[in-house]
Protein backbone atom coordinates (compact mmCIF):
# COMPACT_ATOMS: atom_id res chain seq x y z
CA UNK A 1 0.00 0.00 0.00
CA UNK A 2 1.58 3.44 -1.19
CA UNK A 3 0.06 6.58 0.51
CA UNK A 4 -0.86 9.03 -1.88
CA UNK A 5 -1.38 12.76 -0.77
CA UNK A 6 -4.24 14.33 -2.83
CA UNK A 7 -3.12 17.31 -4.92
CA UNK A 8 0.33 17.22 -4.47
CA UNK A 9 1.92 18.38 -7.57
CA UNK A 10 5.88 18.37 -8.42
CA UNK A 11 8.04 18.95 -11.22
CA UNK A 12 10.78 16.35 -11.58
CA UNK A 13 13.66 17.60 -12.48
CA UNK A 14 17.21 14.82 -13.84
CA UNK A 15 19.75 15.12 -11.43
CA UNK A 16 22.40 15.29 -14.39
CA UNK A 17 21.08 18.55 -15.13
CA UNK A 18 20.93 19.52 -11.66
CA UNK A 19 24.28 18.20 -11.31
CA UNK A 20 25.73 20.24 -14.93
CA UNK A 21 24.01 23.31 -13.39
CA UNK A 22 25.86 23.41 -10.44
CA UNK A 23 29.28 22.82 -11.88
CA UNK A 24 28.42 25.98 -14.39
CA UNK A 25 27.35 27.91 -11.38
CA UNK A 26 30.86 26.87 -9.60
CA UNK A 27 32.80 27.49 -12.73
CA UNK A 28 31.35 30.42 -13.78
CA UNK A 29 31.50 34.26 -12.17
CA UNK A 30 29.52 34.73 -9.18
CA UNK A 31 26.19 35.00 -10.53
CA UNK A 32 24.06 35.98 -7.45
CA UNK A 33 20.50 35.17 -7.13
CA UNK A 34 20.19 32.59 -10.30
CA UNK A 35 16.31 31.53 -11.47
CA UNK A 36 15.09 28.26 -10.00
CA UNK A 37 15.83 24.84 -12.12
CA UNK A 38 12.89 22.58 -12.66
CA UNK A 39 11.80 19.57 -14.56
CA UNK A 40 9.86 20.44 -17.94
CA UNK A 41 6.66 19.39 -16.49
CA UNK A 42 4.15 19.37 -13.65
CA UNK A 43 2.67 16.15 -12.63
CA UNK A 44 0.81 15.18 -9.54
CA UNK A 45 2.07 12.54 -7.67
CA UNK A 46 -0.49 10.23 -8.34
CA UNK A 47 0.43 10.47 -12.12
CA UNK A 48 4.08 9.81 -10.81
CA UNK A 49 3.55 6.80 -9.21
CA UNK A 50 1.56 5.45 -11.73
CA UNK A 51 3.83 5.91 -14.35
CA UNK A 52 6.93 4.23 -12.38
CA UNK A 53 4.41 1.15 -11.25
CA UNK A 54 3.39 0.43 -14.65
CA UNK A 55 7.65 0.63 -15.58
CA UNK A 56 8.16 -1.96 -13.09
CA UNK A 57 5.59 -4.15 -13.84
CA UNK A 58 3.87 -3.69 -10.06
CA UNK A 59 0.69 -2.41 -8.98
CA UNK A 60 -0.02 -1.09 -5.36
CA UNK A 61 -3.16 -0.31 -3.47
CA UNK A 62 -2.70 3.72 -3.10
CA UNK A 63 -4.09 5.13 0.46
CA UNK A 64 -5.21 8.72 -0.22
CA UNK A 65 -4.22 10.85 2.39
CA UNK A 66 -5.06 14.52 2.85
CA UNK A 67 -2.94 17.41 3.63
CA UNK A 68 -3.81 19.32 6.20
CA UNK A 69 -2.13 22.31 7.78
CA UNK A 70 -0.88 25.77 6.86
CA UNK A 71 2.18 23.22 4.77
CA UNK A 72 -1.17 21.09 3.42
CA UNK A 73 -2.64 24.11 2.12
CA UNK A 74 1.07 25.66 0.98
CA UNK A 75 1.72 22.30 -1.32
CA UNK A 76 -2.21 22.40 -2.78
CA UNK A 77 -1.56 26.04 -3.50
CA UNK A 78 1.16 25.19 -5.39
CA UNK A 79 3.73 26.48 -3.16
CA UNK A 80 6.51 24.33 -3.84
CA UNK A 81 6.68 24.91 -7.40
CA UNK A 82 8.92 26.91 -9.42
CA UNK A 83 8.17 30.00 -9.86
CA UNK A 84 7.56 31.74 -13.16
CA UNK A 85 11.24 32.57 -14.75
CA UNK A 86 12.51 29.33 -13.53
CA UNK A 87 14.96 27.41 -16.06
CA UNK A 88 13.46 24.18 -17.15
CA UNK A 89 14.82 21.12 -17.59
CA UNK A 90 14.78 19.16 -20.47
CA UNK A 91 14.60 15.46 -19.88
CA UNK A 92 10.87 14.44 -18.84
CA UNK A 93 9.74 12.12 -16.34
CA UNK A 94 8.79 9.20 -18.85
CA UNK A 95 12.34 9.55 -20.26
CA UNK A 96 13.90 8.79 -16.74
CA UNK A 97 11.80 6.03 -16.45
CA UNK A 98 13.00 4.32 -19.53
CA UNK A 99 16.30 5.06 -19.08
CA UNK A 100 16.12 3.64 -15.45
CA UNK A 101 14.54 0.28 -16.28
CA UNK A 102 17.25 -0.06 -19.94
CA UNK A 103 19.75 0.29 -17.43
CA UNK A 104 18.00 -2.13 -14.65
CA UNK A 105 18.16 0.52 -12.37
CA UNK A 106 14.32 1.02 -11.67
CA UNK A 107 13.87 -3.37 -11.02
CA UNK A 108 13.03 -4.17 -7.19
Amino acid sequence: MVPVPGGLRLQPVDAAEVAARLVDLTLDAPAGLVPDLAGPATHGLDDLLTGYLTAIGRRRLRLPVRLTGRAGRAYLEGANLARPGATRGVRTWDEFLAGRLRSGAGQP
